[in-house]
């Protein structure tokens, strides 16, 4: 299998393990990877999840380019088709967008070694990145004649400074996790693979840790907030707030911290 899950209690580790190939994902691994987080979001004691590459070469260098050429199918005949079926007539970068997923639960991405192309749009839809200190990040598309067709740009324009984002689409230059980390791009730089690694999961237990639903909540505050006025952000957030206020979690969050010990939190 070229996508590995594995399950530790509330934390779900999901591997990308073609390292030969540096990562790049064929339309057996999107759909093995959406399958994946698909159970990620149905498995109810599953809180969060971390997205890795295997080997120390590559987090993901975006599609297999060798199995994912151009089919016979037109780009009319592709276009109208549903997700699946529009893959397997050339549009496979339908699948690489996860938007329709749902996913509603923290995603990490823990990243090693090259993070191009399509696996920087992967990790732009991660709600973390994390990095190795070999780590790199392009969008290398225009020096080849193409574009990010995953919303790579308008997600890196949201990631990090206009002027940065630009620079990276239109020259196509790499940079290194040190730039990635005075950017913005990640938040943490990493020694090597395992710390990255351990890292990566010590944050995800953390998040377990909180009251799900306000977990949810905060994921929806910033996904659906970005674009608006500060009244009206404002309007959502006292929305959230007042649906959380009187659930289970939030009584034994207040109960726990008024005893001096660990909440326990059931998700309602």
């Amino acid at each position: 299998m070229s996508v590995h899950l594995e399950i530790h209690g509330a934390v779900a580790l999901i591997s990308l393990d073609r390292p030969d190939a540096l990562n790049a994902l064929d339309i057996e691994s999107l759909r093995t990877l959406r399958g994946h987080l698909a159970e990620v979001r149905d498995r109810r004691e599953v809180r969060v999840a971390v997205l890795t590459g295997c080997g120390e070469r590559a987090f993901c260098v975006g599609a297999d380019l060798k199995s994912t050429r151009a089919s016979g199918a037109s780009y009319a005949e592709a276009l109208f088709l549903d997700k699946e079926p529009a893959a397997d007539a050339g549009l496979y970068i339908r699948l690489m967008d996860l938007a329709d997923l749902d996913l509603r639960k923290p995603l990490i991405a823990a990243i090693n070694g090259h993070c191009l192309g399509g696996g920087l749009e992967l990790a732009l839809q991660c709600d973390l990145r994390i990095a190795s200190g070999n780590a790199s990040f392009g969008l290398p598309e225009a020096v080849v004649g193409s574009i990010p067709a995953v919303s790579g740009l308008h997600r890196l324009l949201k990631a990090v400074p206009p002027a940065h984002a630009m620079q990276m689409a239109l020259t196509g230059q790499r940079i290194d996790a040190s730039r990635a980390l005075g950017i913005g791009l990640v938040s943490e730089v990493l020694d090597s693979r395992e710390v990255l690694l351990d890292r990566a999961l010590e944050l995800a237990g953390r998040i377990a840790e909180a009251a799900p639903l306000a977990i949810q909540a905060l994921q929806s505050l910033a996904r659906q907030t970005a674009h608006l006025s500060d009244a009206d952000a404002q309007r959502l957030a006292e929305l959230y707030w007042g649906v959380l206020r009187d659930t289970e979690d939030r009584l034994e969050g207040r109960a726990a911290f008024a005893e001096k010990r660990p909440p326990n939190y059931k998700g309602r």
